[in-house]
């Protein structure tokens, strides 16, 4: 029976595809004529908002995406940086979100899948991972089972592949409930002249379909899943959710590697959203090039498929791969040593055209540029919200300072976003190949560069309640503090990457949001010069009208020069001086502590002076290389305190205590559970207490010694009078159980 390619559509259907009425208009105008079934399918994905960036597009262009480092920038897989020695880092972070929320486990998983796959088809080999994970109150009822889930996700896939997990973040909050967060970062490393493209110029060469092959999984993933807001129907889109095979991935990568020695490969690209369209038709307009595609060629796994079908699937570990003529059985070869397909689907052409058929009947004829550089860019309606000025309005001085600080001290220490995290990145492989310096549980993860002396940190980072009150410093925050991440690890921060996570781009409020985000991040970078050579924009994150915060996340790759000289953030020895680095202000506003103690989301989000946060940045680095200090740590949510004790319980050794004293004028509270920023908590032999100091100075950095390392307590002394006295080891088992407890528990 033959297959009907093109059955009749209405105005409604259309809408059903992800596309407007206007839009569809324009499309008409813009071909001349109607489009068919399969037509309207690839135009529906590729002007999504997923594939095209439509409302996104003219403020991504503001960001600075070039420098020194910069070998490939914005508008490939990822990013590439120079770090010396004829290598690259390779890296970007991309979104899984509704995915995740629907099935947990594949939506993660496949996420993991993805973010792989955008590395190596650069020609990089993937060798580490990170997670940045948001979640609902954890009394929702749907959250504990989506934690597990997700965890288990990207455990199993990351595990399998055999690429490790060396950290990330998690945060919650009642914004999440109905829509939660999944960002996965990777970072993968090539030499600078073998970095691959997404391109597929040359008239006459082939394109080759590789890996595992076509099902109906993941049909609309981009343009109905990724590209509207939840609401009742919410359940109904499990379909649409992809399944991942990590072993098949696995192949793939080593296959892939194999294929990036050969100069006859002309161009690899990831069939990820929108899948066989998305990846032929970008690979075409990159190359200013033509496709003539024979769908009929493509290696399925479900009979009686429709072209419709083929063309919009997100089946996983599928590549697209053009390679010069004549080298045909060379790539189907390396594929068969691997047990994966490799199908030659169609050649290249200097037409400018798609073309496409099924079963020797021409199913699609569309100009390439009309599908990937035609689409709508949409300059959406801004407007700031009403609660931004009533958020401003935070009296200090109503607010009752406590006698003591103990109790505010454990209440943030079993917060599920400062309480350790140890039992998700516990589930994770983070040392298999032997790369990774630092393991998870400090500031940011170091991964040694192999056959050099040289080592890359990663960080990631996002406080969305700093960006719900004030979104264009909470984005600058963002970038600094994980900036501050690499420094107090040792590195200097040579590149960013960037996942921008919010609500509808129709909603004025989001879009002013949006904006002033995207403002923040570039002027931050600009000032730190450091490129945004990556990214990816998450929009439609809200649930029945009601949007997630703001909520952009950062990741950071810094250089160590010399990876002995890395350091970590917990106490070594007894003895040991305590220093600050950096100014403490009299400032609550948006801080755990005003959450946990007050109920309270409001105030004005910490300062952050540029120049200052620098000068920090220079005088920490200075002082790791000269090798002066023993410890480094970022003060971040949960304050002084929540660093100081940090200190004290995270090394995997042994535990400390300290004993911390303070002289200020400052409210006490402010002092240990305010959120100011630019400060690191530094430990070092009292022998070195003068050459630290001079450093400081010499640097202009704010710095002052707050104490020693030692004894079994937690004390701390503000203007001689005693705030806090609590056993180290109590304190450490307050900040070890409320993660675990909660993910063991059955949901």
């Amino acid at each position: 029976m033959k297959t009907e390619i093109s059955p009749p559509y209405s105005l409604e259907t259309v809408e059903g595809v992800g596309l407007t009425i206007d839009e569809y208009q324009r499309i008409e105008d813009l071909l001349g004529r109607a489009p068919n079934w399969p037509e309207l399918g690839i135009l529906g994905v590729m002007w999504s908002e997923h594939c095209s960036y439509k409302s996104s597009k003219v403020h991504l262009q503001t960001l600075p995406t070039e420098g020194p480092r910069v070998l490939q920038g914005p508008g490939e897989n990822a990013g590439a940086v120079d770090i010396g020695n004829g290598m690259a880092a390779v890296f970007k972070i991309e979104s899984h979100n509704h995915p995740s929320y629907v099935e947990p486990r594949q939506g993660a998983a496949t996420g993991v899948g993805g973010i792989l796959r955008d590395i190596f088809t650069m020609g990089a080999r993937p060798v580490a991972l990170l997670d940045s994970l948001r979640f609902g109150d954890p009394e929702h009822v749907r959250t504990r089972y989506l934690l597990k889930g997700v965890v288990k996700g990207i455990a199993d896939y990351g595990n399998c592949v055999g690429v490790p997990t060396v950290g990330g973040e998690i945060y919650f909050d009642f914004c999440y409930d109905n829509n939660i967060l999944v960002n996965v970062f990777c970072l993968g490393l090539v030499k600078t002249d073998r970095i691959f493209c997404a391109k597929a110029g040359g008239a006459g060469n082939a394109v080759f379909y590789v890996g595992s092959k076509t099902g109906r999984d993941g049909i609309h993933g981009a343009s109905l899943l990724a590209s509207t807001e939840f609401d009742e129907t919410t359940e109904d889109k499990r379909p649409t959710v992809q399944v991942g095979d990590p072993f098949t991935e696995k192949l793939l990568i080593e296959a892939c590697m194999e294929l990036s020695r050969h100069d006859w490969v002309v161009g690899i690209q990831d069939m990820g959203a929108a899948g066989l369209t998305s990846s032929s038709f970008e690979m075409a307009g990159r190359s200013g090039a033509g496709f003539d595609i024979d769908l009929s060629r493509v290696p399925l796994r479900e009979a009686g498929m429709t072209p419709y079908e083929i063309l919009l699937s997100e089946s996983q570990e599928r590549m697209l791969i053009a390679v010069k003529q004549g080298h045909e059985e060379d790539v189907k070869s390396i594929f068969k040593k691997w047990e994966l397909e490799a199908e030659v689907i169609g050649r290249v052409t200097d037409s400018g055209k798609m073309q496409m058929k099924f079963n020797g009947e021409v199913v699609v004829d569309l100009p390439i540029s009309l599908v990937v550089e035609d689409a709508p860019v949409y300059h959406r309606a801004a407007s700031e919200p009403d609660y931004i000025n009533e958020a401003d309005s935070l009296n200090l001085k109503a607010l009752p300072v406590p006698e003591r600080g103990e109790n505010a001290l454990r209440k943030i220490l079993a917060s599920f976003n400062i309480a350790s995290k140890a039992w998700v990145y516990e589930q994770y492989d983070h040392m298999v190949g032997l790369n990774t310096l630092v393991l998870p549980g400090s500031d940011a993860a170091v991964i040694r560069v192999k056959e050099t002396q040289q080592a890359l940190a990663i960080s990631v980072d996002g406080n969305s309640r700093y960006c719900h009150l004030n979104p264009f410093s909470g984005a600058q925050i963002a970038v600094a503090e994980c900036c501050r991440n690499i420094v107090c690890s040792g590195g200097w921060p040579i590149g960013v990457t960037n996942c921008l996570n919010f609500g509808s781009p129709q909603r004025p409020e989001t879009m002013w949001h949006f904006e002033q985000c995207v403002k923040g991040i570039g002027d931050a970078c600009r000032f730190f010069e450091i490129p945004v050579v990556s990214g990816n924009v998450s929009l439609y994150n809200e649930t029945q009208g009601k949007p997630i915060y703001p909520t952009p996340i950062i990741a950071v790759v810094g250089l160590l020069e010399d990876q002995k000289r890395h350091c970590t953030q917990w106490f070594k020895e007894p003895g040991h001086l305590i220093g600050l680095l950096g100014m403490t202000m009299e400032e609550l506003g948006a801080t755990e502590y005003l959450e946990l103690m007050f109920d309270l989301c409001q105030g004005q989000i910490p300062h952050l002076d540029l120049k200052h946060e620098r000068t920090v940045h220079r005088a920490c680095r200075d002082l790791i290389r000269r090798e002066l200090i023993a410890s480094a740590h970022d003060c971040s949510e949960g304050g002084l305190a929540a660093a100081l004790v940090e200190s004290c319980i995270s090394g995997r050794e042994r535990v400390l205590g300290a004993t911390i004293r303070i002289e200020s004028t400052i409210r006490a509270d402010a002092i240990l559970f305010g959120e100011s920023q630019s400060r690191i908590v530094i430990s070092f032999p009292p022998q070195n207490r003068e050459a630290v100091e001079k450093l400081a100075r010499a640097g202009q950095a704010d710095f002052r010694v707050i104490g020693e390392v030692g004894g079994g307590h937690f004390a701390v002394n503000i203007n001689d009078r005693e705030f806090i006295k609590e056993d180290i080891h109590a304190l450490k088992k307050i900040w070890e159980e409320p993660l675990e407890t909660y993910g063991r528990q059955v949901s």
